[in-house]
């Protein structure tokens, strides 16, 4: 019967902590979705803000490829105008060498006319003896003339040309200058704008990618936490399940004893009282609960007065899943092992119960307590008090109920405790 009712109890323990453990579970799951959403929104964010930058970026490095052509345009021109600068130069020199020798000339001839004065043509006259040959000498002396006047004009008009040629040049130069520097300019802004653009489109990539990640990871989670929901609906189905069964055994066998204890009205054998005496002294164990076989100390000072696997009862078919320690009332119950509460709380049957959890499937019950010390969630360590020895639960004597599960199944507390005196 005990058998039967502790299965009630460890179902009823745990369905509890499974409900809450679901809706924990569910509270991640939904903070776990609504973090991918607002991910999402962002990345989304994300990649529009990169889609502008990279048009920006595109505007930008487009641009810069005409400057660079006009740039280079501009440096062909100046090439060009260098050169014509330089031809005309040369045709400067040659017309400055032709205008000083015709200034040369022009000053020998100055010289003779003034001084032959007014009288040249008279001297022509008079020095001429056929009037055929004057006439004739004469329309050879203002052609001499005129050639030389029209030289002197065309001289002066190429003078006149090349300075006007050598002022468009240098203004047009100046100006060329002045375009060069003003591309160079926008040049060195536009290489300075590309750059920013880069450098805000390896943040958005940085971005962008962290914040992916970090939506992978969520939704890793959320996939995880998804599936403990579902294993947690699942074990909490099977338990209800196994717990109504359990009941109905429970039922079985309660009204089994009935029906002995009314066949039987001496009752029951009593309880061995001259069981091994166990001792929670000695040293506590510090490794994994799995290797302490034989090392953990008794959570009492006390004697056993029901066996693990013992008879429970007058039924045989009702065997006791722990021990049953005699001892003091208000006697300290210490933690045989370091873990976590997972359960401090009356409990039908077991009284004031603390259990245990030490990882990897390892739980230690404690029941029938006077006073509980600790409460759900709360960290102890060896040898730490816990409770006080009571006779909750419907005991008639001052006892501790004393259990370890391994993965849910039920083993003797002696192979576990250190020998029993």
């Amino acid at each position: 019967m005990f058998r039967t009712l502790a299965l009630v109890i460890l179902a009823s323990l745990i369905t509890p902590v499974m409900a809450d453990q679901r809706a924990e579970t569910q509270q991640q799951l939904d903070q776990a979705a609504r973090d991918v959403g607002e991910l999402k929104k962002l990345l989304k964010q994300l990649q529009e803000e990169k889609s502008g930058v990279q048009a920006d970026l595109k505007k930008t490095e487009t641009e810069m490829g005409n400057l660079e052509q006009q740039v280079k345009d501009l440096q062909q021109e100046l090439k060009d105008s260098e050169g014509e600068i330089q031809r005309l130069d040369g045709e400067k020199k040659k017309l400055q060498e032709a205008r000083a020798e015709q200034q040369r000339l022009i000053g020998i001839q100055a010289r003779a006319a003034y001084q032959s004065g007014q009288q040249e043509y008279v001297k022509l006259l008079l020095n001429q003896q056929h009037p055929e040959k004057f006439a004739r000498t004469l329309t050879y002396y203002d052609y001499l003339s005129q050639a030389r006047l029209e030289q002197l004009s065309a001289f002066n008009e190429t003078l006149r040309q090349l300075a006007n040629v050598e002022q468009e040049i240098t203004a047009q130069q100046d100006q060329l200058n002045e375009q060069k520097a003003a591309l160079e300019g926008r040049r060195e802004q536009l290489a300075t704008a590309r750059k920013e653009r880069q450098q805000a489109l390896a943040k958005l990539n940085q971005d962008f990618s962290d914040r992916d990640k970090k939506l992978k990871a969520r939704q890793q989670e959320q996939a995880e936490l998804g599936k403990v929901l579902k294993t947690i609906e699942e074990t909490l189905a099977r338990q209800e399940r196994e717990a109504r069964a359990a009941e109905e055994a429970r039922k079985r066998a309660l009204a089994e004893q009935q029906r002995q204890l009314r066949e039987h009205p001496a009752g029951s054998p009593a309880r061995p009282a001259n069981g091994p005496m166990v001792s929670s002294a000695g040293g506590n164990f510090g490794g994994p609960f799995a290797k302490a076989r034989g090392q953990l100390p008794w959570p009492v000072d006390g004697r056993v007065v029901a066996r693990f696997g013992s008879a429970r009862g007058g039924d045989s078919r009702a065997k006791w899943d722990g021990v049953l320690i005699g001892a003091a009332e208000g006697s300290s119950v210490r933690a045989v092992h370091g873990g976590r509460v997972v359960f401090a709380d009356w409990l039908r049957g077991a009284g004031l119960l603390v259990i245990l959890d030490h990882g990897n499937g390892y739980l230690s019950l404690y029941g029938h307590n006077q006073r509980l010390l600790k409460s759900a969630g709360d960290i102890v360590k060896a040898g730490e008090s816990i409770a006080t020895v009571g006779n909750s639960g419907g005991q008639d004597t001052p006892a501790l109920y004393f259990a370890i599960r391994q993965q849910g199944r039920p083993t003797d507390p002696a192979q576990w405790c250190r020998a029993q005196g």
